[in-house]
């Protein structure tokens, strides 16, 4: 199994909301760490969805409508909606 380098900022990740029901089974106000190298158990379909910002996110990288170091980011699923919070830590 890879290991996670640790490189780029720590992520936490915060399930903010479920509309409908998860078919991977998140609930809201599950936390974790996550990062490019580790999806720490998050549905595959949202892993997928999210890779790229999270790239950019973990990296210190910026898109314009993102502000200050939280971002809010929404599963796929148009009819069981959940979204995540990721906050970026800088590593001391």
């Amino acid at each position: 199994m890879a290991q996670d380098p640790k490189i780029g900022y720590q992520i936490k990740a915060t399930f903010l909301d479920v509309k409908g029901e998860c078919s991977a089974g998140h609930k809201a106000g599950e936390n974790f760490e996550i990062s490019c190298h580790n999806p720490a158990g998050l549905c595959g379909w949202f892993y997928h969805d999210i890779f790229p910002s999270l790239q950019t996110f973990q990296f210190g990288g910026a898109l314009p409508w993102w502000q200050g170091d939280t971002i809010q980011l929404q599963c796929p699923d148009p009819i069981n909606v959940v979204t995540i919070q990721l906050e970026r830590i800088k590593r001391t």
